[in-house]
């Protein structure tokens, strides 16, 4: 079996005096779609920016694509294929949204995953307001333009922080699409979630992080059934709140 397009290897990582992330592992391979999934403060964030490496981790290793890029700054990691989409959109609001994608081209040094074209065909209603600013969208509109802006970067691996947050949920039904649609070409995924209903429509498998550790790792069929995982660490009580 090949190895893992990213391998976490026991990091720790801290804000100062304030430690977030203990020994925490997690893989993710070619192609999947993986979930991060927890309560809030349970170090979710943290574990992104210090893959994409905003924040470097104190121990531990953080390789992709066969490198180690634990130690290099995050435009570096990007430039290797890392996009991360994070929690606040970040969206230039007095931006079009034409303009917002030409950034995210321009980074990508023509090199990105999908032209300009390519991207108005997948997200048809950003080409009807390509020429709206950032902040005249919508939320879920918003979301569309940041997964959009990531993906005329060269992106192997999308790193998706909390997206369904504060969306409608037909919006959601229509962000889980995407994400499968971007799958389905060929991009992986790690995804942040609070939503585990929402989580575990589009991911393959699955690790539950508490108190910046793993403490549970499995596939959907298999994290359904953990009904004491899901319980204290998630607040749900099982699967008869997780259907879908």
């Amino acid at each position: 079996m090949s190895d893992p397009l990213l391998s976490v290897d026991g990091i720790d990582a801290a804000y100062g005096q304030s430690q977030i992330l203990r020994d925490l592992s997690l893989s993710v391979e070619r192609g999947e779609v993986v979930s991060l999934v927890g309560r809030n403060g349970a170090g979710k964030t943290t574990t992104l920016r210090a893959i994409l490496g905003i924040l470097t981790p104190s121990a531990g290793t953080v390789t992709f694509d066969g490198d180690d890029v634990t130690h290099r700054p995050d435009y570096e990691t990007v430039a290797r294929g890392i996009q991360y989409v994070p929690e606040d959109r970040q969206v230039f609001p007095d931006l079009s949204v034409d303009e917002n994608l030409r950034l995210g081209e321009l980074k990508s040094k023509g090199a990105g995953t999908l032209t300009m074209e390519e991207v108005f065909e997948r997200f048809p209603r950003l080409r009807e307001r390509r020429a709206n600013k950032g902040s005249q969208l919508s939320g879920g509109e918003q979301q569309m333009l940041v997964i959009a802006r990531a993906l005329v970067g060269k992106t192997d691996l999308l790193m998706l922080d909390e997206p369904t947050e504060g969306l409608a949920p037909q919006i959601v039904e229509d962000v889980i699409e995407i994400i499968e649609s971007i799958n389905d070409e060929g991009v992986t995924v790690l995804l942040v979630e609070q939503n585990v209903q929402a989580a575990m429509s589009v991911a393959d498998r699955h690790y539950v992080i508490n108190k910046g550790q793993n403490v549970f790792e499995g596939t959907t069929d298999e994290i359904r059934a953990a009904d004491d995982v899901l319980e204290e660490h998630l607040g749900v009580g099982g699967e008869s709140e997780l259907s879908l």
